[in-house]
């Protein structure tokens, strides 16, 4: 039996820190997803996490955001907590009923991007995620927007959402960040009509539509692909040349025994 622990760095996959890169200027770059929480004492978009992340030479660090039903900006990935919509929840609620896996409580928007503005040299990669309430969406990115200016972090913020219209708002609210879709429905030139500067989509999508990759770079359009955890899903995508990659193990694409 060996053990190995492949890096990116060992299949050529160069990692970058610093805000302000580029597509395509030096290869392909490494982004954390929900922060660094596979390892000990961390947990998906925790503040424990995001300082884990940061604490790595990748390019970015990805985090999850939405509204409570007091309209309180939270950093939290999943749209119900035991069955309840974070929606239909005040934060009190979500305090009082929820932990992170590392005991954290559920951090706000703003006590995260505090967090984050004290390292600039890992990008945050900003995801709004959809909202089913009536004018949710549009708080939303009103939220993101105005504090991403509050922690001075607009050189250093890349927005990506599953909502196309949250995406089209992005764009014309805050022009000049990089803003990404998540979702599949739209081919790159459909989504650069609508002004969005990055696809950034699950590796099933580009299996299946390879020529999305070119077709992107030929629009000046930047490439991310989620939630890559595989070394041979991670040199296909390499291979078909993506920008970013998007991994729950930052530090090390794969440790296993054979």
């Amino acid at each position: 039996m060996r053990k190995f622990t492949l890096l990116f760095l060992f299949f050529g996959a160069i990692i970058l820190k610093g805000c302000g890169q580029s597509p395509q200027e030096e290869g392909v770059r490494i982004i954390a997803h929900r922060g660094y929480w596979k390892t000990e004492g961390s947990a998906q978009n925790s503040i424990a996490s995001l300082k884990k992340a940061q604490a790595l030479d990748i390019f970015g660090t990805e985090f999850d955001a939405q509204l409570t039903a007091d309209s309180v900006y939270v950093a939290f990935h999943d749209s119900k907590i035991h069955g309840v919509p974070v929606e239909e929840m005040t934060y009190a609620q979500m305090l009082a009923d929820t932990t992170l896996a590392n005991g954290e409580r559920i951090s706000t928007v703003d006590e995260y991007l505090k967090e984050a503005a004290k390292d600039k040299s890992c990008k945050i990669i900003f995801e709004l995620k959809p909202q089913e309430k009536p004018g949710f969406e549009e708080l939303s990115v009103e939220k993101a927007i105005s504090l991403v200016k509050k922690h001075r972090l607009e050189k250093c913020t890349e927005f990506i959402s599953f909502s196309i219209e949250i995406c089209k708002m992005l764009v014309q609210k805050m022009p000049g960040i990089p803003v990404s879709y998540l979702g599949s429905t739209l081919s790159p030139a459909e989504l650069h009509e609508l002004g969005i500067t990055g696809v950034d989509f699950n590796f099933s999508v580009f299996q299946k539509n390879p020529d999305w990759v070119p077709e992107a770079h030929a629009l000046g359009m930047s490439v991310n692909v989620w939630t890559v955890d595989k070394k041979e899903t991670a040199l296909e995508m390499i291979d078909l040349g993506v920008d970013y990659i998007t991994t729950n193990y930052p530090e090390t694409l794969l440790a296993e025994e054979e």
